[in-house]
């Protein structure tokens, strides 16, 4: 198929532009703190299960965690193996490693489907785009489960672009929805089926397998998934008990999926966030007018049209709506949008004027956390963004920015303008209470001094906030409010934390922490 008009990328700046997303997302893990409640509990799991030795069974608090399956807790301990060292900082750059890996793997999807123009085009607009960058960095399983989407894209092409069953190809499938299923669960299905079931609508005919060799190709590639989970799912289920067993095999899969459609957030949530999440790519004129030019003649179009559509519907059925749920889909949005910026003709141009609405934009975010700082907001809210020189440094941050975009060529410029609005963001939290108001540590040094006499807490479900900073070994009790006084009484020299709100029957401890993660809590100390 003939490229549209518009000139590639240097590869060197392809490059420069990852390390520049690199050298973000390790800004980010070195600046801020991690971030209750994903965070704090996702690197204490991995934390416990090393201690304990329990590399079949992640464990939370001490007692099995079934929420989600062992592969990031693997992967962050190997990282530890390798350092010598339960490190914070080590340990919190997985999730940036396979970040990075997406970017590459959007490169080279790209240069097979098209060319080299569209695929380093696509990882430079996936490089700046806000939301990748800024979740991205974090310790979750989003970016695992990204790799896992393209690697099995990659070999559903391969698999369906030749006639006969493509042993090797649909075996590559079966690995990739493996990793998928270690990283996060079956939801990879939500990310990888449409692709196979929609394959009349972008495989070539003349090319792709019949019917029946694509069910045998599908069935292959499900046993070789399912031999490969086996591997961890017989153990688990065998040596965790019928609960575990009940919960990793029934309600983490098929059961949360019926739970899901209860719609806590409306369908068009999603949907809605749309214009935030892909900042700043759609709010480029450029971007639409080119857009206007593809043509669903193209195949490839097609299949990353599908990519990112399917997913996009499939999440707005589910109940607990995420915008870093639809990771996994921004590779194939930043392949439809690298299409559309060389069909534009204009993606080395200045942006001037075209791009005033991204300009805006930045200016309006700039302003806004200075204006929230003199009390256009409320107080509590004004508190956390002193001392007045972290707004005032993130206002002029995205001055700068904006001048960027004006003076830039358009992709350098965009690109540029909403990786930099993340490492403005994390600027902002470690120059003002922001970064204390969701910093466990804390609490977590004052539980670890008590940790012998006992630790509880009174809450709903207590997610392990503490224990990694606190490297708590002991597990923390959670009761009820009712019971608090009793175990205050019967353990002289425990601690009881609690948000103060929980515990009404408790006067204000002396040791309290102003609005951390929302709230104020209260340290109790046993009599």
């Amino acid at each position: 198929m003939a490229p549209p008009e518009g000139r590639a990328q240097p590869t060197a700046f392809v490059i420069a532009m990852m390390l520049a997303f690199a050298a973000v997302a390790v800004l980010g893990v070195m600046l801020r703190p991690l971030l209750p409640i994903d965070e704090t509990r996702y690197i204490d799991v991995a934390r416990e299960m090393r201690l304990e030795g329990s590399w079949v069974l992640p464990l939370k608090n001490f007692e099995l965690y079934t929420d989600k399956p062992p592969l990031l807790f693997w992967l962050i301990n190997l990282v530890w193996t390798a350092v010598g060292a339960v490190s914070g900082f080590a340990g919190r750059l997985v999730g940036p490693f396979f970040a990075l890996v997406t970017l590459a793997g959007t490169w080279a999807l790209g240069r097979r489907l098209w060319d080299n123009a569209t695929g380093a085009t696509a990882a430079i607009l996936l490089a700046g785009l806000s939301v990748f960058a800024a979740y991205g960095g974090a310790t979750m399983f989003d970016t695992l489960l990204s790799t896992a989407t393209l690697a099995g894209l990659w070999a559903l092409i391969s698999a369906l672009g030749a006639p006969g069953v493509n042993r090797w190809a649909w075996g590559g499938f079966g690995l990739a929805l493996a990793f998928g299923v270690l990283a996060k669960g079956p939801v990879i299905l939500f990310h990888l089926a449409p692709a196979l079931l929609a394959a009349p609508l972008w495989a070539d005919p003349l090319c792709r397998p019949v019917g029946r060799d694509i069910a045998k190709g599908a069935g292959l590639a499900l046993g070789v998934a399912m031999a490969v989970v086996a591997l961890w799912v017989v153990p688990a289920a065998i040596t965790g008990g019928a609960e575990y067993r009940r919960m990793i095999l029934w309600e983490q899969t098929a059961g949360r999926t019926v739970q899901s459609f209860a719609h806590a957030r409306p369908f068009w949530w999603l949907l809605a966030m749309l214009p935030f999440a892909l900042f700043p790519w759609v709010w480029s004129p450029s971007f639409w007018r080119g857009v206007a030019k593809l043509r669903l003649t193209d195949r490839a179009l097609r299949l990353m049209l599908m990519q990112a559509g399917a997913g996009l519907f499939l999440f707005s059925f589910i109940s607990g709506k995420q915008v870093h749920y639809l990771l996994p889909e921004l590779p194939a949005f930043a392949l439809i949008a690298a299409r559309a910026f060389l069909a534009s003709g204009t993606a080395a141009a200045p942006g001037r004027w075209s791009h005033l609405p991204v300009i805006v934009l930045l200016a309006l975010a700039g302003i806004a956390p200075l204006a929230l700082a003199v009390r256009v907001g409320d107080a509590q809210t004004a508190a956390l963004l002193h001392p007045l020189w972290g707004p005032i440094g993130f206002a002029l941050f995205c001055l700068l920015l904006a001048a960027l975009v004006w003076r830039l060529p358009q992709l350098f410029g965009l690109g540029l303008s909403g990786l930099g609005l993340v490492l403005g963001f994390v600027g902002l939290i470690a120059s003002t209470g922001l970064g204390p108001a969701y910093d466990s540590a804390p609490i977590a040094r004052q539980m670890a001094a008590h940790q012998a006499q006992g630790l509880a807490t009174v809450t709903g479900r207590y997610n392990s906030e503490f224990g990694f900073e606190g490297r708590l070994t002991e597990k923390v009790q959670v009761l009820t409010a009712e019971a608090a006084p009793a175990w205050l009484a019967a353990h002289p020299g425990g601690l009881l934390v609690a948000k103060c709100r929980d515990v009404p029957t408790l006067d204000k401890a002396a040791a309290e922490v102003r609005f951390f993660y929302g709230h104020d809590w209260c340290l109790w100390p046993g009599r």
